[in-house]
């Protein structure tokens, strides 16, 4: 990939310490990703980034696979990430099972699909997302019926990592991989 429209220029050669990634990114979406091709500059800290959603995405996580995947997907297009919008749109869409509630995120406020608790995390993460942050107490309040201090805690931890993760891809011009039109054309159950 080279991408003209990149400021800066993306690594056409992966550094060799990032082989592991790179070979999960491949089985999963038959290509390198994107942001790979500009974190490589930075093996270590790709590492420790890979390390931390690695964690914020395990099995035992507080919150669930499709609670996750709904608030990145927010935080995405908060930011104006594309390439992210891209990606969490197709990790919605596959933990959902559908395009439906992909294609009513940017809308949440108007949209009756989500739950009660769905809404309260959604204006969480806008609230989490703004500059600076505007998190007041009535939305504490609605927080606390619905999560406990740690499922609080660990939902703030997804909210700052997809931002970090957002304006990195944002501010350096990463573009859409094209991950959730391949979805767009799987059968659906």
């Amino acid at each position: 990939m080279n991408d003209p429209q990149s400021w800066v220029k993306p690594l056409t050669r992966i550094p060799f310490s990032l082989n592991p990634l790179v070979a999960t990114q491949k089985k999963h979406y038959g290509d390198v990703l994107h942001p790979t091709r500009w974190w490589g500059r930075m093996p270590f800290l790709f590492w420790l980034v890979a390390l931390f959603v690695g964690f914020l995405e395990r099995k035992k996580a507080r919150l669930t696979p499709v609670m996750r995947a709904l608030l990145m997907t927010r935080v995405s297009q908060v930011c104006h990430c594309a390439f992210c919008v891209d990606a969490n749109s197709l990790r919605l869409a596959e933990r959902c099972g559908a395009l439906d509630k992909v294609l009513q995120v940017a809308n949440w406020q108007e949209s009756t699909l989500f739950s009660a608790e769905e809404r309260v995390a959604l204006a969480y993460a806008d609230a989490v997302t703004a500059t600076p942050p505007q998190v007041d107490d009535a939305l504490k309040a609605q927080m606390k019926q619905y999560f406990t201090d740690t499922a609080i805690t660990e939902m703030t931890a997804l909210i700052a990592f997809q931002n970090l993760s957002a304006r990195f891809n944002a501010a350096l011009d990463i573009p859409s991989q094209g991950l959730c039109d391949s979805y767009k054309g799987r059968p659906h159950a």
